[in-house]
């Protein structure tokens, strides 16, 4: 350990947080997270036994930089969206990767059940995630159920522990409706989202104005939930969509300077067009939200329309995706490649006042392609390459290459589905 870097560890903080193991280079070679910095990251240059791999990483580390989060859950999602992100080498070679799991709420239903899952199906269900640790979810879930009781099977109207108990709306016994149950479960489904502090708000307002109506059982559940849920606030966290400081995000910060933004880009969609030979044409559009993907966002389009031409076929993607205004509008949208697409979609995305950018690799979609943006400037355009391995570019590169896989793994989905016809 050098000298600067033992200085450096005395300041390190008694707080959860993620941390950056760099070399010399000064390339990320490992991220992890602690409950207590201070505790985690000297551990590594303590003379206790480490194994193998793990010796071998520490004489690698030149300095090491960290980020604080307000609790441990935070900094879980946080050290699993920076794995993505950089692809640490040492990440890869220790294999410290995290299953994800989404929150399944069968919504299309009478009456809705909630389960996980590892997979989002076009079932209709809604899906509430990505969420990193299964465990943590579940705890989260147990607490939250006696906030809003929920079904955790499908509903068969027989009586149950979990009825008597409270766990259950009790539709079974009479106890409410289908329909006021689902309206619980929308809350719920807030709540887990990331809308906390409207959705205090609301209960709030709603105890007090059904209070002064002397409509007091509506006021009594809506006191029994904003109480139930200030008191769990205390306990848990389990999203990142509202801990993660997105003030402190420096790709983010860096994304809002290049185009000139009034605020860093909260959702940021990327689109990538696949096909061989005209056949099994298919369109991704992936969301990173702070900086963060959120899987359960995507969404994968089937082209009707000109089936060779990447243009039209980036063109009608945009054109189908601008209908569904009940998914939340981007602050920004890059696309998979040069001044010819950003050029052809600029005309559609101007009446909604969405930036676009795009990224021109010529067709290379490796790890090791640079970044080069393609910025809209007055009637022509600028070109700006990043520096490699910035934070900047670092997150550029991470969007196009999901929108790439993801897209890739359609097609391929339907290419085997045609070569069994």
């Amino acid at each position: 350990m050098n000298e600067a870097l033992k200085q450096k560890l005395n300041t390190l903080p008694a707080s959860p947080g993620v941390y950056f193991h760099k070399n010399a280079e000064g390339e990320i070679i490992y991220v992890g997270k602690a409950a207590v910095l201070k505790n985690r990251v000297r551990q590594y240059f303590q003379k206790s036994h480490k194994d193998i791999k793990t010796e071998a990483l520490v004489r690698e580390i030149f300095d090491t930089d960290w980020i604080v989060v307000d609790t441990e859950m935070d900094a879980l999602f946080l050290e699993s969206e920076m794995i993505k992100r950089y692809m640490p080498k040492w990440n890869i070679l220790l294999r410290d990767d995290k299953t994800v799991s989404y929150v399944r709420i069968t919504m299309n239903e009478e009456v809705p059940y909630i389960s996980f899952t590892r997979i989002p199906m076009d079932d209709k269900a809604k899906y509430v995630g990505p969420f990193y640790g299964k465990s943590a979810v579940e705890k989260a879930l147990r607490n939250l159920r006696r906030i809003f009781p929920y079904y955790v099977k499908p509903y068969d109207g027989k009586k149950s522990l979990d009825t008597d108990l409270g766990l259950t709306p009790g539709i079974e016994v009479g106890r409410t409706s289908a329909r006021d149950y689902k309206r619980n479960l929308r809350k719920l489904i807030r709540y887990l989202e990331g809308d906390r502090v409207k959705l205090l708000h609301e209960l709030e307002k709603t105890m007090n104005e059904a209070a002064a109506k002397g409509e007091y059982e509506l006021a009594a559940e809506a006191r029994d939930q904003l109480f139930g849920l200030k008191e769990l606030r205390k306990k848990i966290v389990f999203s990142d969509k509202e801990f993660m400081d997105i003030s402190s995000d420096q790709a983010l910060l860096q994304l809002q300077r290049i185009m000139g933004l009034e605020k860093p880009p909260r959702r940021i969609e990327g689109y990538d067009i696949s096909h061989q030979s005209g056949e099994n044409t298919v369109g991704s559009m992936v969301v990173f939200i702070n900086g963060a993907s959120d899987r359960a966002e995507y969404r994968k389009f089937k082209i009707r329309t000109s089936k060779n031409d990447d243009l039209k076929s980036m063109r009608e993607v945009l054109t189908r995706r601008l209908k569904h205004s009940e998914w939340d509008y981007p602050d920004l949208i890059i696309l998979d490649g040069g001044a010819t697409q950003v050029n052809a979609i600029m005309p559609l995305v101007e009446p909604y006042n969405i930036p676009v950018i795009g990224r021109d690799k010529s067709g290379d979609h490796s790890k090791s392609a640079g970044v080069r943006l393609v910025i809209p400037s007055g009637t022509s355009f600028k070109y700006l390459e990043l520096p490699t391995g910035s934070h900047v570019a670092r997150l550029i590169a991470r969007i196009d290459e999901e929108a790439h896989r993801f897209a890739i793994t359609y097609h391929s989905l339907l290419k085997r589905k045609s070569m069994l016809k």
